[in-house]
């Protein structure tokens, strides 16, 4: 391993201690009330804006905490989403994933850190990781579709909303809690350590720490693969780490936290034998090839045959990692400041403030030297305030406001030096009648963008967005969702100005100046039963996005493709849900699936969109035995053969996963032992998702095994 693991930091030392001293006070404390890891409360979604609870939103929710949370949670963001109904992952190895949603990822996807947008390179590259780690984090929000338009009209596919504790809002009880835990896995020898409490630090201050570490080696894979067992470069070491301050009153609080995040992981199925690519009009001159042989670049080859015939021959490679494939390295370091004031003047409910602060940097290493550095320095701040009944109205109004200076420099700098400044104003109001409940939205977007290079003009665009919907409990038991949503996404800096080799993904990129901004229309319909032995939530949606932007392949040469982005009318259509039955006192099963539909609604060539995620249908029996929790599960992802133009065929794939979680106090302590044993089968599964997909199959037979204290 590189010195990267070698390093002894703060952080560190501060694990040591979350380990060892603290444990000898847990039997003095008193645990707080919410602690019981087991409990269900009411959720109250904080991405809703009005904090509706999870029974009266509009649009389809997933609430992921407890224990729930903690069986669920992997090293990346997308991993740890990737089971849910609606939900896959771009699963890029080990280092990085991104939720994917309907089948919708990148700047469709909207990443939330308790409101505030975390600002890092993950909505540029499927290989950038999330700077986020999911380990902190308290509870998960998934709101699905455009419905969260006070986050950003640009969301079309949904919004991920990560809750953490890192700025204490209430007084921590006894004067001390928090919780400690240590896991571990078989298939990438993974060992993480993580700690965070909250202290008293006088009578109105809240102090709170918390940290991660994480070692992983490369993942095993299924067997039978002609690779071999591991993925060459899937490691990913990390060390996070928080300090944040909260003064605490009657009627609110006012608090700032300071993280910083270290991350190293290696790129698989990275090639350098296309360097020297490059665009000739609409085709690609690729080292000594004439355009004869362009004419004929093998366009029965997909991006996907690349990387398998190329992916793990970079041992061949003269890199500076032991893997041998490019490194990742990267820096985040991020000031977060939360408020609120209850009742602050006659009319206002609540005043709730949220603003962030972030230095990213991304280097990605080669025989130890940066080849390519992304920065990206930005802020993002909003102001919002609930105010009380208007003629039975009520609602949410605020301002909102983000800046993200990015730069990247080296080999595979593609995206010249950009100043993006969004604005926006949105407002949010329900009503209730009766068995009724009436949602409508409004946002607009002020989006400028300044552009560092000869030969390119500074671009402005400006949205609306809006949306209304319902929520009827038809019968006891039961209630009906619809919305209606009309959103505007204007196009990114990397959509319109980028212009070079990108070898991750396999592709020369050419960005478009004349793209205009995407119109999606969406009708979204859930009917739920949410009460008895039977219990069900099923949803059907269909989105017509205009002038929807996608990276047109021009021409393909051996699997790396020429791309420009471009515009198309295209069309989204899915269901998504799951019926639960309750066979006993202690024993349920569980129907889900998924499925989506995505074309382009006309034009020459393939109508399929490029890695819309396959359908999935499975089975899940779980139980509850006095502290005792187990869960079988068992799934079909279905064969994907409705392919883009140069996409391969991916195989489908059965999953059989088993868990089990004990939930006890060891000196009166709440203490959960949890295990869980994934495919089961080792079973050789590709993610149809994934530009990497046969360089990176997803993960093989995985037994993850963990202890957490809650104090």
């Amino acid at each position: 391993m590189s010195d990267f693991s070698c390093k002894r930091t703060p952080l560190t030392l501060a694990l040591m201690l979350a380990f060892g001293a603290p444990l000898a006070v847990h039997a003095q404390t008193t645990s707080r009330t919410a602690s019981d890891p087991d409990s269900v409360p009411t959720v109250v979604v904080s991405a809703s804006a009005l904090g509706v609870v999870d029974d009266d939103m509009i649009t389809p929710v997933t609430s992921l905490g407890g224990s729930e949370l903690v069986r669920a949670r992997e090293s990346t963001l997308g991993e740890t989403l990737a089971h849910q109904p609606g939900i896959t992952s771009s699963h890029f190895g080990a280092g990085a994933s991104r939720p994917v949603i309907r089948g919708m990822d990148g700047p469709r996807v909207k990443i939330l850190s308790d409101g505030a947008e975390i600002q890092d390179a993950s909505t540029i590259s499927p290989d950038h990781a999330v700077a986020f780690e999911p380990v902190l984090a308290e509870r998960i929000e998934v709101l699905r579709g455009p419905s969260a338009l006070a986050y950003g009209g640009g969301a079309v596919g949904g919004v991920v909303n990560i809750l953490d504790r890192k700025i204490p809002t209430a007084m921590p009880e006894n004067g001390l809690e928090g919780s400690a835990e240590v896991r571990a896995n078989s298939a990438a020898r993974e060992k993480t350590g993580a700690f965070e409490f909250t202290t008293a630090a006088g009578s109105n201050l809240a102090l709170h720490l918390e940290g991660v570490k994480r070692d992983a080696d490369d993942y095993r894979v299924g067997k039978d693969w002609s690779e071999g067992r591991h993925v060459n470069g899937s490691y990913k070491e990390t060390e996070t780490g928080t300090v944040g301050l909260s003064w605490i009153g009657k009627n609110g609080y006012i608090g700032a936290a300071f993280t910083k995040e270290r991350t190293e992981y290696g790129i698989p199925g990275h090639g350098h034998e296309f360097e020297s690519c490059h665009p000739h009009g609409d085709h690609l001159h690729c080292g000594g090839h004439g355009h004869e042989e362009e004419d004929d670049h093998g366009h029965e080859h997909g991006d996907e045959e690349h990387d398998h015939e190329h992916g793990d021959e970079e041992h061949d490679h003269d890199h500076d990692h032991e893997h041998g494939v490019p490194v990742v390295k990267l820096d985040s370091e991020r000031w977060d400041i939360r408020g609120e004031y209850r009742n602050p003047v006659a009319g206002i409910e609540r005043v709730r403030m949220r603003a962030s602060f972030t230095e990213y940097v991304h280097d990605e290493l080669e025989e130890n030297v940066v080849s390519t550095s992304f920065r990206n320095k930005g802020h993002d701040a909003r102001l919002e305030a609930v105010h009380a009944p208007l003629a039975g109205w009520r609602g949410v109004f605020g301002l909102q406001t983000t800046r993200r200076d990015f730069s990247a420099i080296g080999e595979e700098a593609y995206v010249p030096p950009t100043l993006t400044k969004k604005h926006a104003a949105f407002l949010t109001e329900e009503y209730k009648l009766d068995n009724w409940r009436f949602e409508a939205g409004l946002r607009h977007e002020w989006q400028d963008i300044e552009v560092d290079a000869p030969g390119l003009r500074d671009t402005d665009a400006r949205g609306t967005s809006a949306s209304v919907g319902a929520v009827w409990k038809l019968a006891p038991q039961y209630s009906l969702r619809a919305s209606l949503s009309r959103s505007h996404r204007l196009p990114t800096a990397e959509e319109l100005y980028a212009d070079g080799v990108h070898l991750a993904t396999a592709t020369y990129e050419v960005g478009n100046q004349d793209l205009e901004k995407e119109t999606s229309n969406n009708v979204d319909l859930t009917l739920r039963k949410f009460e008895g032995d039977t219990t069900f939530s099923v949803s059907a949606f269909h989105n017509r996005v205009d002038n929807y932007i996608y990276a047109h392949t021009l021409d393909n040469h051996e699997g790396f493709q020429l791309v420009e982005y471009a515009q198309r009318d295209a069309t989204f259509t899915g269901l998504e849900g799951e019926i639960r039955q309750k066979l006993s006192p202690s024993l349920s099963a569980t129907v889900f699936g998924d499925y989506v539909r995505a074309r382009f609604d006309e034009g020459e060539g393939s109508r399929n969109l490029p890695r819309i995620p396959a359908s999935r249908i499975g089975v899940k029996v779980d139980g509850d035995w006095n502290q005792w929790h187990g869960m079988v599960e068992f799934y079909r992802v279905g064969k994907q053969d409705k392919l883009a133009e140069y996409e391969t065929e991916t195989a489908g794939y059965n999953m059989l996963n088993i868990g089990a979680h004990y939930s006890t106090r060891i000196g009166g302590v709440p203490t959960q032992f949890y295990a869980r044993l994934n495919n089961l089968t080792d079973e050789l599964a590709y993610s149809h998702t994934s530009f990497i997909k046969n360089a990176a199959p997803l993960t093989g037979r995985n037994l993850t095994a963990g202890i957490r204290v809650i104090f």
